[in-house]
């Protein structure tokens, strides 16, 4: 296929690629595509929380144990997906872990104890851990063929379908039963995996050589680590970051419509809502995280958004009213937006598939270490406490970004 192989040819640094070439464009279409389908089957479950909360009649601290069993089976799976992509490629694991992930968020609904629960959340966790090793490993292959900061765009197409999934579930919330719910999403999943799928297919992912160039290595400020051992190093403080900010992500979407209906007595809609504001300000973030690699470089950029989730969880968490909290929650999106695109596409430039399974592996340990200390910490103290641990972990995660830059540059002296 000549195309792919001026592709491949344009990777290896004879020449540049042209993004406006048919296969980049059709592998940028289908990838997006799998990434807001990701946002919002992932959004579409969470916003019904409450509602299977109270079908199983868990306290919250089962719940949370329940709740353990996505971030569980996304673990679990992980490392296996890094093997998987390594052997098969990423883009046949990216479709058929969207289809498994299709079909498991119908299973929540057919669950009557806390117990049934947590396993069922096992299969769903383990195809959306799969899901996101697989397709963020395709994106980190694309955006190395564009030579492009790129890869914010793609989360902020999972954020965007993470905003609608929270949106259309705050609109249903009132006229359709979770089972109804999250039947309907399963039909609209299998639809988009197999449009998307097929296009996906359709095109190889351009192999990239994963130690940059000089010219590259001196934009990234983390190029001279790569390959050796300082850059496996690397991969796990990538690793560490991106967990201060799963953590995060994961705490707002399991327990954030919770906090707004059971502590400030918001209506059902209205605290879906709160996930939908969320996503909304991540969305915007992601959209504008090119622009700021470019201008800002990649630990300014860390930095900034560490503080500003640190800020906004404090408020979101504390505030004493609906309204307040929501603020606080959007300024949380604003922060968070570009910490884990960031983080993990670095590993996967330093590491392929392996750096990508290695830093999401650590950064969903932050969604399997949230859910159950929150709801533990909620049940000692209470949930707005519980909380707090949010702006802690966002605060880790740029005090990280800073040390992470002046370790690597008196490395490079």
């Amino acid at each position: 296929m000549p195309t792919l192989n001026k592709i491949r040819t344009a990777i290896r640094g004879r020449q540049s690629p042209n993004p406006a070439d048919p296969a980049l464009r059709g592998l940028r279409t289908a990838l997006t595509l799998f990434f807001a389908l990701d946002g919002l089957l992932f959004a579409g479950w969470v916003v019904r929380i409450p509602a299977i909360k109270e079908q199983t009649g868990a306290s919250e601290g089962a719940l949370g144990l329940a709740l353990l069993g996505v971030s569980a089976g996304a673990v679990a799976t992980m490392a296996v997906a890094g093997r998987l992509c390594h052997r098969f490629g990423s883009h046949p694991v990216t479709v058929v872990a969207g289809i498994l992930m299709s079909l498991g968020i119908a299973l929540p609904p057919l669950t009557h104890s806390a117990l049934s629960l947590g396993l069922v959340l096992l299969v769903f966790g383990a195809a959306y851990g799969g899901i996101n090793v697989a397709m963020n490993s395709a994106a980190v292959d694309l955006v190395t063929a564009l030579r492009r900061p790129v890869m914010p765009s793609f989360h902020a197409a999972f954020s965007l379908g993470g905003m609608l999934g929270a949106g259309l579930g705050a609109l249903v919330a009132g006229h359709l039963s979770a089972t109804r719910h999250l039947l309907l999403l399963a039909a609209v999943g299998l639809v988009v995996s197999a449009l998307a799928g097929r296009a996906l297919l359709a095109h190889p992912a351009p192999r990239a050589e994963r130690r940059p160039e000089p010219s590259a290595a001196a934009t990234t400020g983390f190029g001279a680590a790569a390959g050796n051992g300082r850059g496996r190093r690397l991969v796990v403080v990538f690793g560490l970051i991106a967990l201060c900010d799963a953590y995060g992500e994961g705490a707002l979407a399991d327990w954030g419509a919770l906090h707004l209906q059971q502590d400030l007595d918001a209506r059902a809609a209205v605290a879906a809502i709160g996930y939908s504001v969320f996503a909304l300000t991540m969305t915007l973030g992601r959209l504008m995280g090119t622009v700021l690699l470019e201008r800002l470089g990649q630990t300014t950029t860390l930095v900034a958004g560490g503080a500003a989730a640190a800020v906004g969880m404090l408020l979101g968490s504390l505030a004493p009213t609906v309204w307040a909290a929501l603020v606080g929650f959007a300024l949380t999106g604003i922060g968070l937006a570009n910490i884990f695109p960031v983080a993990v596409g670095r590993a996967g430039e330093l590491a392929g598939p392996t750096g990508v399974a290695t830093a999401s592996t650590f950064g969903y340990g932050g969604m399997l270490l949230g859910p159950p200390a929150i709801g533990f910490l909620a049940d000692t103290w209470s949930l707005p406490v519980a909380l707090t641990t949010v702006a802690g972990l966002a605060g880790m995660a740029a005090l990280i970004a800073c040390t992470t830059r002046n370790v690597v540059r008196a490395a490079s002296r």
